[in-house]
């Protein structure tokens, strides 16, 4: 694959770099990769090696992110490279997300796409915004940021899906361009995130924090898994801290289905995801949707009258009543980016 200098990294002294751009803060000698696999020091210059390199080109309904109050029933460019810096057993994405560079080639082949490409094709199948997804867009920053940059050109917005373990100053550098985010909170206990994610809790609780005091529009979900963190003390933590940041962040609750390293594991019953909505309600959160159920848990409610402003039907949108994002009945603005 080609390689690009990267950007958000410290030089060293005898060689080294210190990589700025993710929570794990790789200090990094000559020739080492990062966890994430893809970003590599070289003779003291740290390089990404998957700057246009797409392993992943879809157009998906925004609501497939998920994003329920972001554009709502628009189409979004969706794009990823390989990598991550997790290593979640449950992955659904895990042929792409943890396939990695640092144990020689890549297992798969990407596709080089280059960023005016991107865009031209965002514009040309009528595409709202560009999507950094299905993997990790913090470790193929350089790639998305300038894809953003020129989207902004073309008003197309852009968005991360994100299991928001960057630094601040990632997210300092791409917050003009950067519209909306949906942040994966997969727990509530650090124990878990070292345990499971061979990460830490804190870093994603302040990236939702920071974006949400950026201006960029948030979303969380939670994919609730069976014996790991459906108990009502950590569902109740996750509730409470996002209406503690702002009640108006959107909270889906996906229904796990096994995968990867999970296969023996069972699926969420829907009973426990009603009943995590029924928590998310109770501490304040205005809005909460059921992931991965058919035909319920996904309307958008005024939290002030009730009326279904948006009805959606899997990941379509089936009906959209609000009148530029206020209630048509009531007249509540419904939080979100509606125009």
């Amino acid at each position: 694959m080609p390689r690009r200098e990267a950007s958000l990294y410290v030089r060293q002294e005898d060689g080294k770099v210190a990589c700025r751009l993710c929570a794990h803060r790789c200090q990094l000698e000559d020739g080492q990769f990062g966890i994430c696999g893809v970003r590599q020091n070289i003779g003291g210059v740290l390089y990404t090696h998957v700057f246009e390199e797409a392993i992943a080109a879809h157009i998906d309904p925004i609501e497939k992110k998920p994003l329920f109050h972001f554009l709502p029933g628009s189409r979004s460019l969706s794009i990823a490279t390989i990598g991550c810096n997790f290593r979640c057993p449950f992955c659904q994405n895990w042929e792409i997300s943890q396939n990695r560079l640092s144990g020689g080639k890549s297992g798969v082949r990407s596709t080089h796409l280059p960023v005016k490409e991107v865009v031209r094709q965002a514009l040309l199948n009528d595409c709202q915004s560009i999507s950094y997804t299905y993997t990790e867009p913090t470790i193929f920053f350089e790639y998305a940021y300038e894809t953003a940059r020129l989207a902004r050109e073309s008003d197309l917005k852009n968005n991360f899906v994100t299991n928001g373990y960057m630094t601040g100053e990632a997210l300092e550098e791409i917050k003009p361009y950067l519209d909306a985010a949906n942040v994966d909170l997969k727990f509530f206990k650090d124990e878990s995130y070292r345990k499971v994610c061979q990460a830490r809790l804190q870093p994603v609780l302040d990236s939702i924090g920071k974006m949400r005091e950026l201006g960029i529009w948030v979303e969380v979900t939670t994919l609730v898994i069976p014996g790991l963190n459906d108990s009502e003390e950590e569902l109740r933590g996750i509730a409470r801290f996002l209406a503690g940041v702002d009640p108006d962040i959107p909270w889906h609750l996906s229904r796990f289905h096994p995968d990867y390293k999970y296969l023996k594991a069972s699926d969420t019953p829907v009973s426990t995801l009603r009943k995590a909505r029924e928590i998310g309600q109770a501490e304040g959160l205005r809005y909460v949707y059921l992931g991965n159920v058919w035909g319920e848990g996904e309307d958008t409610h005024c939290p002030q009258c009730g009326t279904a402003v948006i009805r959606r039907e899997g990941l379509w949108v089936k009906t959209n009543l609000l009148l530029a994002g206020h209630c048509p009945k009531c007249g509540r603005q419904i939080a979100g980016i509606f125009d």
